[in-house]
């Protein structure tokens, strides 16, 4: 499956004019599965564009061991074209192959379908599906890419709980198979249930390593004090000797080992409604 491993040195994006991330160093360890959560505005989304090389560091570096698969947040995903389900999923097949490999064949399809719990669905149109239903159609496509390292961008939001439950245990099936997930998730709770490792980010990072450890009380007060400075900073942040600068704050070393997650069945999820 190749290495997972994506390390980072100094990394610094900016979006717009504005810096989304600043001064990221760490790795995620291959085989790991870690949440990246923080306020509003914390560049969240700019990170795991970036990871998946759709978003150009400033300076720094990003280093990949492996091809990725990125999901982004179904809200930017354009449902109204005349595409069957099939046809979406589909797609996962031909980026795997890159440009000129062999398409998915319909079995294929028809199993990755079937467990997300859409079983007999390649013929029905996208637009009919609901949001759980569509969420769940991302995920088959996730399957038809199999990469080694997984990008996930809000996968639960807007769902049904069931649809989240299910999505959840497809997630600790491809880490328990050894693949490296990083997703990016705004539900506390369900990190610290769900997750061994999270990176805690405020533009700055806050905390990277084991979630128990990176969501102490301190490193989220220290998050919401960053993000209070936000109204405060102007363009001039950038500049190495602007007095509105917010010295970046070191979070602590991303521990390599993920914490053993308990065994879960490898069984297709049931069909939704």
């Amino acid at each position: 499956m190749g290495d997972g491993m994506i390390a980072l040195d100094d990394v610094t994006c900016v979006h717009g004019s504005r810096p989304a991330i600043r001064h990221l160093s760490g790795r995620f360890a291959p085989g790991s599965l870690t949440a990246i959560i923080g306020p509003n505005g914390a560049g969240k989304t700019t990170l795991l564009r970036a990871l998946a090389g759709l978003h150009r560091e400033t300076r720094g570096t990003i280093s990949r061991g492996a091809r990725t698969a990125f999901l982004p947040q179904a809200t930017t995903l354009e449902r109204g074209f005349p595409l069957t389900c099939g046809e979406v999923v589909a797609q996962g097949g031909y980026s795997a192959s890159r440009l000129f490999g062999p398409t998915a064949d319909s079995e294929r399809i028809a199993h990755a379908l079937k467990t997300v719990g859409l079983a007999g669905s390649a013929k029905r149109l996208v637009g009919t599906l609901s949001g759980g239903q569509f969420q769940r159609l991302l995920f088959a496509r996730l399957i038809l890419q199999d990469a080694p390292v997984m990008l996930l961008d809000e996968p639960f939001a807007n769902v049904d709980t069931q649809t989240a439950a299910d999505l959840m245990r497809l997630l600790h099936q491809w880490h328990q198979s050894g693949r490296t997930l990083i997703v990016v998730l705004h539900d506390i709770e369900l990190v610290a249930r769900e997750f061994p490792q999270t990176l805690l980010l405020a533009r700055d990072p806050v905390a990277w390593g084991p979630t128990a450890e990176t969501l102490s009380d301190a490193n989220r007060l220290r998050a919401r004090i960053l993000a209070a400075q936000w109204d405060m900073e102007t363009d001039l942040l950038m500049e190495p000797h602007s007095a509105a600068h917010v010295a970046p704050v070191r979070g602590a070393p991303l521990r390599d080992a993920a914490i053993p997650e308990a065994p879960v069945q490898d069984a297709p999820i049931q069909d939704a409604a």
